[in-house]
């Protein structure tokens, strides 16, 4: 499993899928995850880059958005959803222990431009083409 929080240049791209094939070639029972924390979509599907010009797909090498990834894991298709429910309480008692002068910063004003509910803005923005997040509310 390979895990990236932000974008991939083709370069790391190709290096990534390549050690990827070599996990397969040593091990045949093997499956190869891309896990995107913020992808474009829910999604879980065979990964495809170039290399040398050539498309290249392998099915046992996927491409997965963390929602689809915490599914296979746990088995429940709403998993992740679950713990992003979570995360405000944990995150509520975190925040009420940082003095409000270090709180200051600009993307908690961009975020409150999304939703006056700063937790709820991160998701509407991150997670809002996952599976259960349609209609999700804080």
């Amino acid at each position: 499993m390979k895990n990236k929080h932000n974008t991939m240049n083709s370069s790391s791209s190709q290096k990534t899928y390549m050690r990827m094939q070599n996990t397969l070639l040593k091990n045949q029972q093997a499956t190869c995850f891309l896990v995107e924390i913020i992808a474009p979509k829910s999604q879980n599907q065979p990964w495809q880059i170039s290399l040398d010009g050539q498309a290249v797909v392998n099915d046992k090498i996927r491409r997965v958005s963390v929602d689809k990834f915490y599914q296979l894991v746990t088995g429940e298709k709403d998993a992740f959803k679950q713990l992003c429910q979570t995360l405000p309480r944990v995150i509520s008692d975190v925040v009420e222990d940082i003095p409000s002068n270090l709180a200051t910063n600009t993307v908690f004003e961009e975020l409150q431009q999304l939703s006056p509910n700063i937790l709820q803005s991160l998701y509407l923005l991150s997670f809002q083409h996952y599976e259960g997040f349609d209609n999700f509310h804080v």
